[in-house]
């Protein structure tokens, strides 16, 4: 099947985000592809032709056998480019694959950026997907050297038709759409058209933006047929089809775990469950987009409706929950890419615990209340990090990403920031652009942007300590910047007193009222101390923490009343 970049980048307009964290999608790729350049009043063939690397644009012409006249090219045609169509790989994360020809650009020593590059090359790639394929970050490219332009290419799929393997790689410009391109190539009986929409999911409807594949003939005028050593484009990261499905060895997982097909919703469907998303439906708002309550056939829903932006968080999300759940990881139902992105979740009653710690109107929580959510929440990070291959790290967790349900059980939700880590390599750090939130990130991740498992091990400590204090990640005694403090430090001080009961009693929730056992929150708090550490190798792992969290629910120390 074909590169997400077609589902995506034409319902949403962010092509190259998506594709970007589009996950594990290819073995091997094709030796052409052809691209298919919008020729503009600025262009000429030889400037074309030194744009894909092609040294003599008479190398072009086989492949344009419209072009009679190299001088002499009509604005608004298309020129098309051929090039090699390789299975690549994200330079941040190995396993993530996905069919593209990677073009070095020689930047200029005046200092290019991504926009510049992508601009040169007509909507085949955009700023973002060059960023998502490149080493360089955005502000750091060098003055001298090259990157890859990424464009993104279709080998074909034997599962819907063997009788074609070259395939061209046709931006959408204004008023143009899927049916108008197929059209161009002669594609336009039903049948025809039934197979041009195989191969390109999700770009019925679409106008004037994404990428779309199109069969081609060669400049024999044949068409080439797919070669079985070409493997398809496998859509490794949407859910599957109603045709398709899972198998699981249910024996061989964890307790709690399932895994589950995601339904795909329309645009209309949500709009109308919602009420046109009106305000007495809105629930939340988050750093990616707003969310919505609405049931949705038969089902209590919180429906989060993400803008354009935010399409490498969608595919993150995606990619951790529709491959497996577990009891303590929030449940995706389905998703929409019409018009905008949408993620449907199961309804969580209680909101998040943020809300509970410091909010207003709420109960306080009772300490074994505390202690079951700590339990739950390490539970979920431990399935993400001992239990999938390769394993998962969240890099936002924190007391407003973990749910309570009706029965105050917890469960981690918002993977927008999800990467993956190779397994084997879990005490190794995979550099990364920084993103999640202050007060919760360790210092190798905000200084250096290293992400292991770790980071989510040190974030949940934060996390204890909120349990146990009910204070923010950052606390300001004024509400100044300048007096602000973190809460590691604060309770480091209280563990490190002449008297850590009591300096850490002090620190304990006055909404408690002294129900809570003093020795069990000064175990939690060394705990979440350890989790702390500055050195990554010196925290313990999640399951530890599962292990010690377990040992405290089942102590009769839980039930024991500490009176101040």
């Amino acid at each position: 099947m074909l590169s997400l970049l077609a589902l995506f980048a034409g319902a949403c307009a962010v092509a190259a985000a998506a594709v970007a964290a589009s996950g594990d999608g290819c073995r091997a790729g094709c030796p052409l592809a052809l691209a298919a350049y919008y020729f503009s009043p600025e262009s000429n063939l030889t400037f074309i032709a030194s744009l894909f690397g092609i040294g003599d644009y008479q190398a072009l012409l086989p492949y344009n056998p419209a072009i009679t006249n190299p001088d002499y090219v009509v604005t608004g045609d298309r020129v098309y480019v051929p090039f090699p169509c390789s299975c690549l790989a994200l330079p941040a994360a190995p396993v993530s694959t996905f069919l593209a020809g990677a073009i070095p650009y020689p930047l200029s020593r005046g200092g290019d950026t991504y926009d510049a590059v992508a601009a040169k090359y007509a909507n085949l790639t955009t700023a973002a997907w060059l960023n998502a394929t490149n080493a360089y970050p955005p502000k750091r490219i060098p003055g001298a050297g090259t990157v890859n332009v990424t464009v993104n290419c279709s080998c074909g799929d034997e599962r819907v038709s063997r009788r074609y393997g070259l395939f061209l790689t046709y931006p959408l410009w204004d008023g143009e759409t899927l049916a108008s391109a197929a059209v161009q190539y002669g594609f336009s009986s039903p049948a025809e058209m039934e197979l041009i929409r195989s191969y390109n999911p999700g770009m019925e409807g679409v106008s004037g933006k994404g990428i779309v594949f199109i069969p081609v003939k060669d400049p024999n005028g044949s068409y080439h047929p797919l070669k079985s050593g070409w493997q398809k484009f496998r859509k490794a990261t949407l859910p599957p089809s109603p045709e398709e499905t899972i198998h699981l060895d249910y024996a061989s997982q964890p307790e709690g775990i399932k895994v589950e097909k995601s339904i795909e919703f329309s645009y209309e469907e949500i709009f109308n469950a919602t009420q046109g998303f009106a305000m007495e439906h809105k629930i939340g708002q988050g750093g990616f987009g707003s969310v919505y309550y609405a049931e949705l056939r038969g089902e209590k829903t919180a429906i989060k409706k993400m803008g354009m932006q935010a399409t490498q968080e969608f595919l993150a999300e995606l990619k951790v929950l529709t491959h497996v759940h577990h009891l303590n990881l929030v449940r995706l139902i389905g998703y929409c890419v019409e018009s905008c992105l949408f993620l449907v979740y199961e309804f969580i009653d209680n909101g998040n615990l943020s809300q509970h710690l410091r909010g207003t109107g709420y109960e306080p929580l009772s300490w074994p209340t505390r202690v079951q959510i700590a339990l739950d929440s390490a539970r979920g990070l431990e399935y993400l990090h001992e239990h999938v291959a390769p394993v998962y790290v969240h890099r936002d967790i924190k007391s407003a990403n973990i749910l309570l349900d009706k029965d105050f059980r917890a469960k981690v939700a918002d993977f927008g920031l999800a990467k993956l880590t190779e397994v084997g390599s879990m005490s190794q750090s995979l550099p990364t652009r920084v993103a999640g939130t202050f007060g919760y990130m360790p210092p190798e991740y905000a200084r250096y942007g290293e992400v292991s498992p770790k980071v989510d091990v040190y974030a949940f400590g934060v996390v204890l300590y909120e349990l146990l204090s009910a204070k923010q990640a950052i606390v300001r005694s004024s509400g100044s910047v300048s007096d602000a403090k973190g809460l590691v430090l604060l309770f480091e001080e209280a563990l490190n007193a002449p008297d850590p009961m009591e300096a850490v009693d002090e620190l304990i929730d006055p909404s408690l009222r002294g129900d809570y056992p003093i020795d069990s929150a000064l175990k939690i708090a060394s705990l979440a101390k350890s989790c702390t550490h500055e050195e990554p190798r010196m925290r313990p792992t999640m399951r530890y923490v599962v292990v010690a969290l377990m040992a405290l629910t089942a102590s009769s120390e839980l039930h024991d009343v500490h009176s101040v």
